[in-house]
C-alpha cells in the first residue's frame, strides 16, 4: 500500500546503525532523503553527534539501548513536535530497534527479519543479489520511499560525501600544528578494529613491523586512536607516535589531510572513504564485496581468508605515498 506525503511536510524518524563504519556507509541514503526535502529526526547513539555535526536535522534522539527508555524518548519527541504523520526508517536488522518505534507509535519501514516483520508497517524483502552495504541500505530507503510516494533516485552516489563543520577543520589544524604534522606529509595508521567478523579478529597483525619499515625510509608515521582504544593501539604498534584523541569530525579531517591512511576493515576505513582520503585498507576475515571502502581514492589488499603479507603492504604503502606527494 502506497501512502502519499507532501515532501516538505514528511518527517522521517531515521534509526541509524550503531557503528561508525555503518553510519558512514548510510550517508548516500541520508543525502538522498534530504535531497527530497524530507525532514529527518536522527535516532542514533550519542557519539554519532560528532560524526554528523554539520547536518541540520529536525531533531536528535539519543539511543541508549534500553528499549523502554528509547521508546519513551521517541514518543515524547513525536508528541512535543506534533509529528502526527511521522514515519520511521529502521536501518538495523534487530528486533529491538523495530520494537522501540512500534512502542513509540511510529509506523516504520525496515528489512524483514525473523521475529520482527510483525512490528513493521512496511516490511521490505532483503535483496537476493549480494551487494555492497552502501547499496543494501540505500535500497532499503528506496523501497521505503516508493511506499511513501517519494521519488528517491534508484542508485546511491558514488561518493559518501560526509559534510564537516568548519570547526572540525580548525581543531584539526591546531592539533596538527601542536604535534608538528604538515598536510600530505604523514602516514596515519589505525591498528584497531572493533568487534569480530564471524568470530574472527579483523586486525592485521604486523603494524609494529610496518611502522619500523616506513620510518626507515623516512616516512612520518602517526596514529590517533580514540581514548578508549589507546591501550589496544599501543600494544599493536608500540613505537608509533600518538596524536591526542580527537572528536570524530576532526579525526575525519586528520584522515583527509594524510598522505595515506592505513587501516583494517573498520570504522576508520569507512570514515576515510567518507572524506575521500587516500587509504589502504587491509582485509583478512571479511569480504570486499560487502564492506570495501566506498571511494575512488581507496585501495585494498587481502580478502576473506587471505591477509596480505608485510612486504605487500610495505610496497603498496610506499607506492601510494609517492603518488600522493606527486599530486599534492
Amino acid at each position: 500500500m502506497t501512502t502519499q506525503f507532501n515532501q516538505s511536510e514528511t518527517v522521517v524518524y531515521l534509526r541509524m546503525p550503531n557503528w561508525i563504519g555503518d553510519i558512514s556507509m548510510c550517508l548516500p541514503m541520508l543525502h538522498g532523503l534530504m535531497d527530497q526535502g524530507v525532514r529527518i529526526v536522527m535516532c542514533a547513539k550519542p557519539w554519532a553527534k560528532d560524526l554528523l555535526s554539520a547536518y541540520r536535522f529536525d531533531g536528535w534522539i539519543e539511543i541508549t539501548g534500553n528499549i523502554r527508555e528509547d521508546a519513551s524518548r521517541v514518543r515524547t519527541h513525536k508528541k512535543q513536535h506534533q509529528h502526527d504523520k511521522a514515519v520511521g526508517l529502521i536501518v538495523p536488522d534487530s528486533i529491538s530497534s523495530a520494537l522501540v518505534f512500534r512502542l513509540a507509535g511510529v509506523p516504520s519501514a525496515g528489512y524483514k527479519d525473523e521475529g520482527r516483520t510483525i512490528l513493521l508497517k512496511w516490511p521490505i524483502k532483503k535483496p537476493v543479489v549480494p551487494m555492497h552495504a552502501v547499496e543494501f541500505w540505500y535500497n532499503l530507503a528506496f523501497q521505503a520511499c516508493k511506499n511513501w510516494g517519494l521519488a528517491l533516485a534508484p542508485a546511491p552516489e558514488k561518493k559518501l560525501n560526509l559534510q564537516l563543520r568548519e570547526e572540525a577543520y580548525e581543531l584539526c589544524a591546531k592539533v596538527m600544528q601542536d604535534v608538528g604534522l604538515r598536510e600530505y606529509e604523514y602516514v596515519l595508521i589505525a591498528p584497531t578494529a572493533k568487534g569480530l567478523h564471524k568470530g574472527k579478529n579483523k586486525v592485521w597483525a604486523e603494524y609494529a613491523e610496518l611502522y619500523n619499515a616506513l620510518t626507515r625510509i623516512g616516512a612520518k608515521v602517526v596514529m590517533c586512536p580514540p581514548a578508549h582504544e589507546v591501550k589496544i593501539a599501543r600494544a599493536a604498534a608500540p613505537d608509533t607516535p600518538m596524536v591526542p584523541p580527537l572528536p570524530l569530525d576532526a579525526f575525519a579531517v586528520l584522515c583527509k589531510k594524510a598522505a595515506l591512511v592505513i587501516c583494517n576493515d573498520s570504522g576508520v576505513s569507512h570514515l576515510s572513504a567518507a572524506v575521500e582520503a587516500r587509504q589502504l585498507s587491509l582485509f583478512g576475515v571479511s569480504t570486499l564485496l560487502r564492506t570495501r571502502p566506498w571511494s575512488s581514492r581507496a585501495y585494498t589488499l587481502g580478502d576473506e581468508g587471505n591477509w596480505p603479507s608485510l612486504d605487500d603492504v610495505i610496497n603498496r604503502s610506499i607506492e601510494l605515498v609517492e603518488t600522493t606527494k606527486a599530486v599534492a
